[in-house]
């Protein structure tokens, strides 16, 4: 067995989750969509939970390629970068009609008691995406009053873009995602003005 086998079943399985829900996706439509037999799916995988859980790790390992790294390319400013990233989940939700979902944000809505290392996974993914707006957003520390607490504020981005993302899914209308970032907008903007007018 190599590992493009199992980065395949990763793959498919990715896919197929974000696609159809991870209780909705059997394995034997894992094993349709990465075009490998049930041998080599169950040498590398024990179980249907051990697919998610490195589906998690390649969501969580893959971040600055997946995700970081398209969506800052051509942005130079900290603050910009933050809403450059907003902006690539626009994009979905717009290719997509206002189906796309954040894969770590609807598998987190789908498993309401999901298994101890499935909840880490998910945490450190959200984490790993927090900690890189923070990053950003204390590059530009000296914009925003002293008092600033980052991490609650890049949360704060993480929670609107999550929100943003649902509203727009149930009302199949991106209008809710663009209001809701006007308003984290117009939050990041007065807080800027606060420092300039100190």
């Amino acid at each position: 067995m190599n590992k493009d086998t199992r980065q395949r079943i990763v793959e498919a399985a990715m896919e197929l989750f974000w696609l159809k829900g991870y209780g909705s996706t059997s394995v034997a439509d894992i094993l349709s969509r990465s075009q490998v037999n049930s041998g080599s799916l169950y040498y590398f995988f024990p179980g249907k939970q051990d697919v998610l859980v490195a589906v998690l790790e390649a969501y969580r390992d893959g971040i600055g390629r997946m995700l970081l790294e398209p969506a800052w390319a051509a942005v130079d400013d900290p603050v910009e970068k933050v809403f450059a990233l907003l902006a690539l989940y626009r994009r979905a939700l717009v290719d997509t009609d206002c189906t796309y979902g954040c894969p770590i944000g609807s598998l987190a809505l789908e498993l309401h008691e999901p298994d101890l290392p499935v909840r880490e996974l998910m945490a450190a993914n959200f984490s790993a995406w927090v900690g890189a707006v923070e990053a950003q957003l204390r590059s530009a520390a000296d914009r925003f009053p002293q008092t600033t607490d980052f991490r609650a504020l890049a949360e704060l981005v993480l929670n609107v873009m999550e929100g943003g993302v649902m509203q727009a899914r149930t009302f199949r209308d991106v209008a809710h995602f663009d209001r809701a970032i006007a308003q984290l907008r117009a939050h990041f903007d007065a807080l800027t003005q606060r420092e300039r007018a100190a």
